[in-house]
C-alpha cells in the first residue's frame, strides 16, 4: 500500500511501522562466510519484513568501535563482538542499554543476556584433527592436544587470545572444571610452552581450516562451526567434543548509535526463534533461543554445541572482562619470546 515516495505502510512483529525509504540500520560483523550467514538469517527477513534497508560493515574492530563511540561519530548501528568484549564494553560506557520492550528475552538462555548485550550465537573451542595424519589414534580432550609424543604434529592456534584457550590448558594439566576460575595464569602458560615449537599459527579462520585439513596441523583449536564445515567437506577431518569450551557472540549497539530504535528492533530479529534457528541450520553455531532447537533440521543437530553438553564447560565472561587486557598482553609477549 503506497502511500508516496517517502514512506511505506509495513508489518513487522511488533505490529504496524511507518518506515521511510531512506531509513537504515548498519549491522556489522567479522566477514566472510560467517558473515554471509548473518545476513541471509538475520538482515534479510527483517528488511523483507520492514522495509529498512540494512547496511553490511565488516570487520568487527574493537579500537575502531570505542574510536567511533568516543568521539561521538558512530556510524555502525549493531556490532557482532565477542562476549568478553561485550562486558568490558558494559563497564566502560561504550554500549546503549537494551530495551527489552522489544527484545523478547523471556526464551533466552540467561548465561548469555545482560542489559547491553545479547547472544548472537554459541559456539565452543573443539579439537579438530586430521584423521590421515593420526592414523588409528583417535585424541579426546585438551590432554591429547597437548600430548605431542602420543600424538605427533603441528598444533593450530590462533594468534589472539580468546577466552577458552587457557581453560584448554589448564584441563590438558589436570585442573578440574569447576576449579577452573580464577585461572592460574603461570600453570596455563607453563603448559603452552610444552607445544610452543609445535604450534602453527593462524589468524583467520580460514587459516585453521586448511592447516588442519592439509595436515600441516594434525590438530588444531577451532570453532566447531569450521570444523563442522572441514567435516562436511570431506576434508578427513574429525571433531573431539570433550570437554569443549562454550561460549557465545553477542550483538550490541555502540553508545551514540543515530539508528537506536531500528537497532533494537533489528536485535529482536536476530534472537527470534526463527532467526535463531535459520542461522543454526547454515552454520552450525548454537542458538540462544530455547524455542529454536525444533526448527533445527534434524541432520544439523549433532554439530551444535547445545548436544554435546556432557562434558561441556562454560567461559567465565565476567573473569575474562576483568583480566582481558592484562593476560593479552603477556600472550602476545609470550608470542614474541
Amino acid at each position: 500500500m503506497l502511500f508516496g515516495a517517502a514512506a511505506l505502510l509495513i508489518v513487522s512483529a511488533g505490529g504496524l511501522t511507518t518506515a521511510r525509504a531512506e531509513d537504515s540500520v548498519t549491522f556489522t560483523g567479522w566477514g566472510g562466510e560467517g558473515q554471509d550467514a548473518m545476513k541471509k538469517a538475520w538482515a534479510d527477513p527483517y528488511q523483507a519484513a520492514t522495509g529498512v534497508k540494512v547496511l553490511q560493515d565488516s570487520p568487527t574492530d574493537y579500537g575502531k568501535f570505542k574510536a567511533m563511540v568516543e568521539s561521538g561519530n558512530v556510524s555502525w548501528d549493531v556490532v557482532d563482538v565477542e562476549g568478553a568484549f561485550a562486558y568490558k564494553a558494559a563497564a566502560e560506557g561504550l554500549l546503549e542499554p537494551l530495551d527489552f520492550s522489544v527484545i523478547d528475552k523471556k526464551n533466552i538462555d540467561p548465561n548469555f543476556v545482560f542489559d547491553h548485550g545479547v547472544g548472537s550465537l554459541t559456539w565452543s573451542w573443539v579439537l579438530a584433527y586430521n584423521k590421515s595424519s593420526l592414523g588409528d589414534k583417535t585424541p579426546e580432550g585438551w590432554a591429547a592436544f597437548f600430548d605431542t609424543k602420543t600424538y605427533p604434529g603441528g598444533r593450530a592456534v590462533t594468534k589472539w587470545l580468546a577466552p577458552g584457550m587457557l581453560e584448554a590448558a589448564l584441563l590438558a594439566d589436570g585442573v578440574a572444571p569447576d576449579k577452573l576460575y580464577p585461572l592460574d595464569i603461570d600453570r596455563a602458560f607453563k603448559k603452552f610452552d610444552s607445544i610452543k615449537k609445535d604450534i602453527v599459527w593462524w589468524d583467520t579462520a580460514a587459516q585453521s581450516q586448511q592447516q588442519v585439513a592439509s595436515g600441516e596441523a594434525s590438530m588444531g583449536m577451532l570453532w566447531n562451526g569450521r570444523a563442522h564445515l572441514l567435516e562436511k567437506s570431506g576434508a578427513p577431518v574429525a571433531v573431539s567434543w570433550k570437554e569443549n569450551l562454550v561460549t557465545a557472540d553477542y550483538v550490541v549497539i555502540p553508545k551514540g548509535s543515530k539508528h537506536k530504535a531500528e537497532a533494537m528492533k533489528l536485535i529482536a530479529q536476530i534472537v527470534s526463534a526463527q532467526g535463531q534457528a535459520t542461522h543454526s541450520s547454515l552454520t552450525a553455531y548454537g542458538p540462544v533461543n530455547t524455542q529454536s532447537m525444533p526448527l533445527i533440521p534434524a541432520d544439523v543437530l549433532p554439530a551444535l554445541p547445545s548436544n554435546h553438553t556432557d562434558s561441556q564447560i562454560v567461559i567465565d565472561l565476567n573473569y575474562w572482562k576483568e583480566n582481558l587486557d592484562a593476560i593479552n598482553k603477556r600472550w602476545y609477549d609470550w608470542q614474541a619470546k
